[in-house]
């Protein structure tokens, strides 16, 4: 808890004193952020040895026999062809062994640094750090309903995502401007993360000059000298699947490891559209594709930081609609964990996902099977973690507080059982014997305050309560969340000599050319 919420705590005075002081305590305005999650608990695997050998073979003979395309990507191609690739025209074929080999400079783990040090967050390991929704570019909300975007409800967003407790990461297009011009909304997205949180964020990847501005705004917060040695970003880069580099992508991938900031090499992949309908072969297809980009991440800086994504989802047959939540997206989320802790990289998956409208009850059931399987598939870094509403189109204010608050459960669940002779609780049942109850024990008094997750949002009250109270169900007690946390938001202090940098910079960049919507 920050110093001012533990200054301003009441004083307990006798009995009558003690529900206030409570009372005080739960409502006192806290910009608390939990540690990333260290996982006491272990990786759930689906796949054999023989399975993984399996894939990772087919894997070699995809890279080397079908290739890989970097299209309009001509240094790329002189890369490839350097390394001793065999590049046909835009297809790059690489020999057996070349891509897992280049991907050994890639680091098992990194720090990404927050300009609030005490946020700096590992990713990696045994970590799991938590990032909201990317990419939307319609919002949702109780009160205005479905809506393009504006660059109000990006910095909206980042002002809940620093508010948010269990929320590791302040993210990047949590949601897409569209009243600001395309050529420019990366400047206001990256000041809004800059100056509105000190949460880690991520950088612009829609055109490789995007990239730069990322890196330059990021020297201004940090300093150039701390940029260059330290990672302060990390981005997405999106394959096209199927086996498909871009020159946007890789434009943007090249100045992010030049600089040595982190990349998501990451397909995008719809199942039986992007990829096989088969659990092993969009497998297979995905280890191929990310070998590939993170194996030239590494020919443009050997030792820069990756991670090694996988966004799956399967197809509804009959309308061509992705859908989320689903047996076999978890199936292939568990094992590309698998093969990403092979291949010695951070992993990235799963997320808030749901195909839903609304934050109703299949978003809930849709979600809460995403977000447990991110965590017990080793997942490191996790995008999309809190507010992903109708396929990833919509960012839903509702469903992102929602979302955040059940962030804590996956905190809790990676703890795993405490057997420390606190947690074994031998005193307590000594104490209170056959018949008796806990309630009063020493162990219980002691521990009550910590020892289970309690929900900020979910109503737990008796009927006749909750009845009086306006029978309001989970999307109004959200709405009402969403507006406390915005009304009490504090913004974090920061030097307002980089402040008035950073706003000459946006500045001086917006007006060096006109608006562009396109």
């Amino acid at each position: 808890m920050t110093e001012a919420a533990q200054t301003a705590r009441p004083t307990r005075r006798g009995r009558g004193g003690g529900g206030a002081a409570r009372r005080a305590e739960r409502t006192a305005i806290s910009v608390e952020t939990a540690k990333y999650i260290e996982r006491n608990i272990p990786n759930f695997e689906v796949l054999t040895e023989e399975a993984l050998q399996i894939i990772e073979e087919n894997a070699e003979i995809i890279l080397e026999e079908v290739g890989v395309n970097f299209l309009e990507c001509p240094e790329a191609l002189e890369r490839w062809k350097e390394a001793g690739a065999d590049v046909r025209g835009e297809r790059v074929h690489i020999p057996r062994g070349l891509a897992r080999k280049l991907c050994q400079t890639a680091p098992s783990s990194f720090v990404q640094h927050a300009r609030n040090p005490e946020r700096n967050v590992e990713i990696g390991g045994k970590n799991l750090v938590l990032a909201p929704v990317y990419g939307p570019p319609f919002v949702r909300s109780a009160s205005g309903g479905r809506r393009y975007a504006t660059i109000e409800d990006f910095r909206n967003f980042v002002k809940l995502g620093y508010m948010s407790k269990w929320l590791h990461h302040s993210g990047g297009t949590v949601c897409e401007p569209t009243d600001v011009a395309v050529n420019k909304r990366h400047l206001d997205m990256l000041h809004a993360h800059m100056t509105l949180s000190d949460k880690p964020y991520m950088g612009a990847v829609t055109e490789p000059s995007r990239a730069q501005d990322s890196v330059d705004m990021s020297g201004i917060l940090f300093g150039k000298d701390f940029v260059r040695d330290n990672t302060v970003m990390t981005s997405l880069i999106n394959i096209n699947s199927p086996l498909t580099f871009d020159s946007v992508m890789m434009g943007a991938l090249e100045v992010f490891a030049k600089n040595n900031q982190a990349s998501i090499i990451s397909p995008f992949i719809v199942g039986g559209a992007m990829a096989p309908v088969s659990v092993a072969g969009t497998l297979t297809q995905v280890l191929a594709e990310t070998l590939a980009g993170i194996a030239y991440s590494q020919l443009i800086r050997p030792g820069a930081p990756v991670i090694m994504g996988a966004f799956v989802t399967s197809i509804d047959m009959n309308s061509g609609a992705p859908t989320f939540g689903t047996p076999e997206a978890a199936h292939i989320t568990y094992g590309a964990g698998q093969l990403a802790r092979r291949l010695g990289v951070p992993y990235r998956s799963a997320g808030s996902f749901c195909g839903s409208k609304l934050p109703d009850a299949q978003a809930a059931y849709e979600t809460a099977n995403s977000l447990n399987m991110g965590l017990l598939s080793g997942v490191n870094f996790m995008l999309h973690s809190c507010g992903w509403l109708e396929g990833g189109l919509v960012a839903s204010f509702e469903k992102f507080v929602m979302d955040a608050d059940q962030l804590g459960i996956l905190h809790h669940l990676a703890r795993g059982v405490d057997v420390s002779e606190n947690g074994q609780a031998m005193d307590a049942i000594r104490e209170v014997g056959p018949g008796g109850h806990y309630l009063g024990c020493a162990h219980t008094q002691a521990n009550f305050k910590d020892a289970f997750w309690r929900s900020d949002l979910l109503d737990y009250k008796p009927f006749e309560t909750w009845d009086e109270e306006g029978a309001r169900d989970t999307q109004t007690l959200a709405a009402a969340r969403v507006q406390h946390m915005l009304d009490t938001y504090q913004q974090p202090a920061m030097d307002a000599a980089i402040k008035e940098a950073l706003d000459a910079y946006v500045a001086e960049k917006k007006a060096a050319e006109p608006d562009s919507f396109m």
